[in-house]
C-alpha cells in the first residue's frame, strides 16, 4: 500500500504541508500566487494554520494542483503525521528571481 497520493487534489492537505511544499520547491508566496492566479493574501491565509486551511475548497484544490505540477507529492496523515516530498529527487529547486537594482 502506497502512502503517496497519485489521484486528484485532496482537500485534506494542511497549511503546514503547503508551506513545506513551497519550501522544497524554493517557491515564494508571490510566485505561487502568480502561478495560481490567487491573491497573495489567499496563499498566506491557506498557510497560516498547521491544520486545514481556511480557504475555499476550489482555491485549495488550485494551490494543491499547482504544487503537484511543480513536482510535489502530498503524503496523507498516518501515525507519523502528514508530509510532503519531491516527486523526483533530481528535481532542481526553482531559482529565485533577483530584484533589479536601482542604478
Amino acid at each position: 500500500m502506497s502512502i503517496m497520493r497519485s489521484g486528484p487534489a485532496d482537500p485534506e492537505v494542511t497549511g503546514a504541508q503547503i508551506r513545506g511544499a513551497r519550501g522544497l520547491l524554493n517557491m515564494s508566496v508571490a510566485e505561487l500566487s502568480e502561478r495560481t492566479g490567487l491573491a497573495i493574501n489567499t496563499i498566506r491565509k491557506a498557510e497560516k494554520t498547521n491544520g486545514l486551511p481556511e480557504v475555499t475548497s476550489g482555491n485549495l484544490r488550485l494551490i494543491i494542483t499547482t504544487l503537484e505540477q511543480a513536482g510535489i507529492l502530498f503524503v496523507p496523515a498516518d501515525h507519523l503525521g502528514a508530509g510532503v516530498r519531491l516527486r523526483d529527487l533530481d528535481l532542481q529547486p526553482l531559482q529565485r528571481r533577483r530584484e533589479k537594482s536601482a542604478e
